[in-house]
């Protein structure tokens, strides 16, 4: 009864944050509950199911080197795009060392997409996947900086560095790779995002580049 009283005697604006609350919990979970249920279940023989090459942009360090050597540990062969040719030999060594893949290098400053260099960088590309079965494009290459500023602080060009690749590359090197998965009528895109445009409603002082998140937490490429 005491219980009950309490309850009753709660103002709305109370029950109506609880009620809130109760609902983003529910989302949270499930969508946890999601990506449990995606962990735990069997590997798909990737190879099989979209192609026997991968194309990933950043794969000398942090994620991208992950993401490069456990697609390897599956079976693809790797088409591996980044701007340090020294990076790009190390990784494509490593890969080859610990597993039976073959790998191709294309060395492309992304930062350069839209300038001649860019366009020269891309055709390198476009002939690098020419040809090859490629079912899976890990688009991982990303620039965070500058980090916490305000607008008037900011390097206007490392924002326009940033902005060229966490959104013209993507969208380019996309542009690239689809037309051959389309032709096959299968393949997988992963586009790299960040919690700074998922978790948080907002990110302070790191606005364009929650942006530029944004965009590639909303971009959807539909392969039917």
């Amino acid at each position: 009864m005491a219980f009950l009283s309490q309850a009753q005697a709660a103002p709305a604006w109370f029950l109506s944050l609880a009620f809130l609350g109760t609902l983003y919990a529910a989302a949270f979970s499930f969508r946890l509950l999601a990506h449990l249920a995606l962990c735990l279940r069997r590997p798909k023989d990737l190879r099989r199911r979209y192609g026997a090459w991968a194309v990933v942009t950043g794969p000398t360090s942090g994620i991208g080197r992950s993401v490069a050597l456990e697609l390897a540990s599956r079976g693809l062969n790797l088409v591996l795009v980044d701007l340090n040719a020294a990076n790009l030999k190390e990784i494509a060594h490593t890969v080859r060392s610990r597993h039976a893949v073959q790998t191709k290098t294309v060395v492309f400053d992304l930062s350069l997409v839209s300038t001649a260099q860019g366009d020269e960088a891309m055709r390198r590309l476009r002939e690098a996947v020419a040809g090859l079965d490629v079912g899976v494009l890990v688009n991982n290459a990303g620039v965070a900086k500058p980090g916490a500023v305000y607008l008037h602080e900011a390097d206007v060009e490392a924002c326009v560095r940033m902005m060229r690749v966490n959104l013209w590359a993507l969208t380019e090197v996309t542009a690239a790779v689809l037309p051959g998965m389309l032709e096959r009528r299968r393949g997988a895109v992963v586009n790299m995002g960040s919690a700074s445009s998922e978790a948080i409603p907002s990110f302070p002082l790191h606005t364009m580049y929650a942006a530029t998140k944004r965009y590639v937490s909303n971009k959807r490429t539909g392969i039917r």
